[in-house]
Formats: C-alpha cells, sequence, structure tokens
C-alpha cells in the first residue's frame, strides 16, 4: 500500500470512528514547532550554548550548574518558551478539529500543555508526566503542585548574566527546601490529586470503551517510555479485533506484524498528515 493510500484509508477510519483515544509524544510537539535543537535553541539559549557547550534544550535540563540562580534562569526560560509562550498552534487545532466531536481522550507523556492551551477539553487529558506549568517541593515533602505563571514571567524579567535574583528562587511554603519541576524524572515525582483524578477518568474511559470498536490513534510516540503509550495501545489492539490501529510518527512508524492487519502506520510528517485528514472533513 501507498503513503497515499495509508493516509486515504486512516483519513476514512477516523472520520467514521465515534470514539477515538490519542496517544501523544514528543514528536506531536516537534512536528508542531516546538524543537529543543536547531535554530529554536540558538534563538532563546545561545548565550546558554556559549558558556556552557551543550546544544540543545534537553541536555540543558541535565546541566551541573554551580549555582540555583543559573539553574532557575535556565529552567524560567525552558519552561516560559515551552509552556507559555503558546499562540494557537495549528497542529494541535487541525487535531482537535479532527476529534472535538467524537468521544475522544488523549494520553501524552508531553509536559508542554499544548493540549489544553490549544482548546482540548481538560477533563479529557492526561498528562503522565508532569507539566512545566508546576512546580513541587523537590523531597517531597508533601503531594501537592503549585502554578508556576507569575514566578517564570518574573524571572524572565528579572534574570541578567543568565542569572535570576537570589530573592526569586522558589522555596517550598511547607518545609523551606528548593522547589523543583513537576518532571517525573525519578521517585520523586508528585502525583497530585489532578493527577489522580486525570489517570482515573483514562480508566474509566478504557474501561468504557475498550471492547467497542475504538480508534487507537498514536501521535509521534518514541522509544523513550514506551511502556506508556506504545506498548499498551499494542496490547489493546491485539486483544481486542475491533480496534484499528493508527500510527503517524516520522521515522518511527511500526507494530509488531500480530496487529498488521489492524494497523495503518504513516512514516511521514503529523502536522502534515493532520491537515490533509481535517481538510477531508
Amino acid at each position: 500500500m501507498s503513503v497515499n493510500e495509508k493516509i486515504e484509508q486512516a483519513a476514512e477510519i477516523i472520520q467514521s470512528a465515534k470514539t477515538i483515544l490519542i496517544g501523544a509524544g514528543a514528536g506531536l510537539s516537534t512536528s508542531a514547532g516546538y524543537t529543543y535543537s536547531g535554530d529554536r535553541f540558538e534563538k532563546y539559549f545561545s548565550d546558554f550554548e556559549e558558556k556552557y557547550h551543550f546544544r540543545d534544550m534537553y541536555s540543558g535540563g541535565f546541566y551541573p550548574y554551580k549555582t540555583e540562580q543559573e539553574f532557575w534562569a535556565y529552567w524560567s526560560r525552558n519552561i516560559f518558551y515551552n509552556r507559555y509562550d503558546q499562540p494557537p498552534n495549528e497542529v494541535y487545532q487541525n487535531l482537535l478539529n479532527i476529534v472535538k466531536d467524537k468521544n475522544y481522550f488523549a494520553l501524552t507523556t508531553n509536559v508542554d500543555h499544548l493540549f489544553q492551551n490549544n482548546g482540548f477539553d481538560k477533563l479529557k487529558l492526561f498528562y503522565t508526566q508532569g507539566d512545566y506549568g508546576l512546580f513541587q517541593c523537590s523531597t517531597p515533602c508533601h503531594k501537592k503542585t503549585y502554578d508556576n505563571e507569575k514566578i517564570i514571567r518574573e524571572m524572565i524579567d528579572a534574570q541578567k548574566d543568565m542569572k535570576v535574583p537570589i530573592e526569586l528562587i522558589p522555596k517550598c511554603p511547607k518545609c523551606g527546601e528548593s522547589m523543583t519541576l513537576n518532571l517525573r524524572s525519578d521517585d520523586n515525582f508528585v502525583e497530585d490529586n489532578g493527577w489522580h483524578q486525570a489517570a482515573y477518568r483514562y480508566k474509566k474511559f478504557l474501561s468504557t470503551y475498550l471492547d467497542d470498536e475504538i480508534v487507537l490513534l498514536e501521535l509521534g510516540v518514541g522509544g523513550n517510555t514506551p511502556g506508556i503509550i506504545k506498548y499498551p495501545f499494542w496490547q489493546m489492539t491485539l486483544e481486542n479485533p475491533k480496534i484499528k490501529f493508527i500510527c503517524i510518527n516520522k521515522g518511527e512508524a511500526a507494530v509488531p506484524k500480530q496487529i498488521d492487519a489492524q494497523s495503518i502506520c504513516i512514516d511521514d510528517d503529523i502536522g502534515e498528515i493532520l491537515k490533509w485528514i481535517n481538510s477531508k472533513k
């Protein structure tokens, strides 16, 4: 089957579907223009690159900065440009237009909030790995997260020479230890009430619809955390012959042979494919 035939078949399946479960990874946001390297990195982090010699935002997040002032200068920029500096995005808008009139749910490992900022119903989203927009205690001494937009914007405005003023360094209101980002990187990740409520809604969606003729739409999921979306989607497809599995991911579109007959894999740019499918509504 040619790529064009696959795209047309995928469009027909999606358009006729009543229920769609989206599984979204980093490739979706990359297609939307939120790249972590190249020109975008140079635009916002050229001074950090010159001083510390890392070449992308991901690497910068793991750099052993000598002071918290430097750490938060880097992370405030990272958070601002990947979480708050978000005009409406065509790729996410096309995806929303495709699924908005259907029974949908989106499971994502992305932490950039692009789904919700582009109009997706927050009650139909589960951000499994955290959110750039939340802080938590680094210890953590309690299971609560805190919105960080105000302090991040203050850090952006006040930073100088790749440092933020020491008085802006966030501290836990309970124990006084440093705050950190609510991102899953170790066992200290805080799963707060909002996280558990979203997990419950996702579990309820699966229990309600997984035995029906559901479409699993995997977008941009790579190999970093396959146990969250990719492998479970494959297993769901294997266990229910009525499921249709569609994977769109440039460079990483493949399925096990056991579910090949139920699957369509499109090795192409996600944004362009969603644009085409949306145009056929």
